[in-house]
């Protein structure tokens, strides 16, 4: 799966989205979106890490102990 095809994912689910409120106005839409992405992205990473932690951070580009604050605030360890 290339960069693009993510892309598109994200493309055609907002679109769906849109189409879903028929008309009515979205609002806050930006960190509704963060929030929805960041949990799975985090999970499906730590699971290709094996859990490590450190390993994890460094394929997503950012410091351990942010990643280790977005785990428990996502309630993805304990």
């Amino acid at each position: 799966m290339s960069k693009k095809h993510i892309e598109e994912c994200v493309r055609d689910s907002l679109e769906a989205y849109f189409k879903d409120l028929r008309g009515v106005e979205p609002t806050a839409m930006y960190e509704m979106i963060l929030k929805v992405v960041e949990k799975p992205l985090l999970d499906v990473v730590m699971k290709h890490a094996d859990n490590n932690q450190s390993r994890a951070a460094e394929w997503l580009g950012i410091n351990r102990n942010t990643l280790r604050r977005k785990l428990l605030d996502h309630k993805l360890v304990k």
